[in-house]
C-alpha cells in the first residue's frame, strides 16, 4: 500500500518527528494529501481532547505556542473547517510541499506515490517588524 512519510519544517532546516499515512491509490493530488494529514490531525486531538493541538493550520480561538496551538478550553475541532484553511493557506504560500526534492506548485498537482514517500511541508515564518 502507497504511504508517506510526513515531516514538518522550518526554512532554517529544522525537522519535527515525523508520522506515516497510508493511502489507497498511488496517485494522490496534493489537495487530498493536504486535506488527509489535516483530517488525520484533528482525528487524533479529537480523540483526547488536551490543551494543545499540533496541527499544520492555527483553528479559531486558539494561541500560538512553539509547538502547536494551545485550546482556551478543550473541545473538537472541525475537520472540514481544518482542511478549508490549510487549502487556503497553501494558495497564499503559508507552506509549501516537497515530495522528495519536487516542489509541489498547485493543489491539482499529481503526486505519484511509492511504498515510503518522504513529504516535508515547510512552514514559512513572518517577519517580525519592518
Amino acid at each position: 500500500m502507497p504511504s508517506v512519510q510526513i515531516h514538518d519544517e522550518t526554512i532554517t532546516g529544522s525537522q519535527t518527528e515525523g508520522f506515516d499515512l497510508e493511502f489507497f491509490s498511488s496517485r494522490i493530488t496534493a489537495r487530498e494529501l493536504i486535506a488527509r494529514r489535516v483530517e488525520e490531525e484533528v482525528r487524533h486531538y479529537n480523540l483526547k481532547q488536551g490543551e494543545v493541538f499540533a496541527g499544520l493550520v492555527q483553528p479559531d480561538d486558539t494561541e500560538k505556542l512553539l509547538n502547536g496551538y494551545k485550546m482556551k478550553s478543550p473541545r473538537r475541532i472541525d475537520a472540514a473547517a481544518q482542511v478549508e484553511k490549510a487549502l487556503q493557506a497553501f494558495e497564499r504560500n503559508g507552506f509549501f510541499l516537497l515530495v522528495g526534492d519536487k516542489q509541489v506548485e498547485n493543489l491539482d498537482e499529481e503526486i505519484e506515490l511509492g511504498l515510503k514517500t518522504m513529504v516535508s511541508f515547510v512552514k514559512l515564518v513572518p517577519l517580525v517588524g519592518g
